[in-house]
């Protein structure tokens, strides 16, 4: 009797754990109905690039105003503990932005960003966006990236040429956790104006986004920020090429181009990477200097590329 009512107490014990996880995960995410209703509505999977053929029908001036209106606001999320890498950002890809913010966990004598005084990671990237959002002035494109990422700004100026920044686009390399489909921090996130309003609005709201986790496991800060989004009705998205290949990559191109020469030994280029890549990670600050290296100084003499429009740096930029 005594084991048979021990057995039972275990199993009280353990039915209690499991309603309390449960309620506290659907307190945490969006109901099952807004999810079926959000998804009925969600028209975008893929977000990809103009082909060639999509450029030549449009004019030149329409051509003009489309690299005149797309503009990044780079927002880069930084500590003292990755000074190098840090240094590195300031010194390459960033310098491509139309804005670059640097924001910090705490101010470093050595390097000028944002302090937001704040250790939390999911905390201090709310208070990142919110001041990006606020301080955009005329810029609608949003670019969120950690410091050991490099962007390739054109490209993703490329990537959204023909977007508007009035529908609510958040893409970069989705990625699937359980339900839950999110873009991967590590490999660059993008926010349209629209995403990002809509986002900065429902951080007031604590029950649906809350600053502090009320989970009993923590959620990275990507998996927060989709989760987020998702009780606005904005869903991550892939970015690609015209020809559908990833463009935001969570490894470096030294690691891409070897698994590519592993897998793909025939075709090894075309195994790794898009032509029109946004974003590799994981690169030491030495390797941000070869990248900047290859992709803007880098040229045969006396060739010239046939593209349809420039994207120009912004003004009295240092960029190279």
């Amino acid at each position: 009797m005594l084991s048979d009512g021990g057995s039972f107490m275990k199993g009280m014990v353990l039915g209690a754990l499991f309603c309390l996880v449960a309620s506290l995960l659907s307190s945490f995410s969006p109901s099952n109905e807004s999810e079926t209703a959000d998804h009925h509505h969600h028209h975008h999977h893929h977000v990809q690039a103009p082909s060639k053929d999509e450029l030549k029908l449009l004019s030149d001036s329409q051509l003009q105003a489309l690299t005149n209106q797309v503009r990044v606001y780079c927002v880069i999320m930084v500590q003292p503990k990755n000074l190098v890498h840090w240094a590195a950002a300031i010194d390459t890809w960033s310098k491509h932005c139309d804005k670059s913010m640097f924001y910090t966990s705490e101010a470093s004598k050595a390097l000028e960003a944002l302090d937001l005084e704040e250790k939390d990671d999911w905390a201090r990237l709310r208070k990142a966006l919110k001041h990006a959002y606020e301080n955009a002035g005329d810029l609608r494109w949003f670019f969120v990236a950690k410091p050991t990422t490099f962007a390739i700004i054109e490209n993703l100026k490329y990537l959204v040429l023909t977007k508007d920044p009035s529908e609510p686009f958040y893409l970069g390399n989705a990625m699937k956790s359980g339900e839950l489909e999110y873009v991967a921090y590590d490999s660059g996130i993008v926010l349209s104006y629209e995403a990002l309003r809509r986002l900065v609005d429902v951080f007031n709201d604590e029950d649906k986004c809350p600053e502090r986790g009320r989970a009993l496991w923590k959620l990275s800060e990507d998996k927060q920020l989709a989760v987020c989004l998702k009780y606005t009705g904005v869903f991550a998205e892939n970015g690609e090429d015209a020809e559908g290949k990833r463009v935001f990559n969570s490894q470096s191109l030294t690691t891409l181009i070897t698994n590519s020469m592993n897998e793909n030994p025939t075709n090894v280029v075309e195994g790794c990477c898009s032509d029109l890549a946004v974003t590799f990670n994981g690169l030491s600050p030495n390797q941000m200097q070869v990248m900047m290296y290859g992709v803007y100084r880098l040229r045969p003499y006396g060739h010239v590329f046939h593209d349809m429009l420039t994207f120009y740096p912004p003004e009295n930029s240092e960029n190279d």
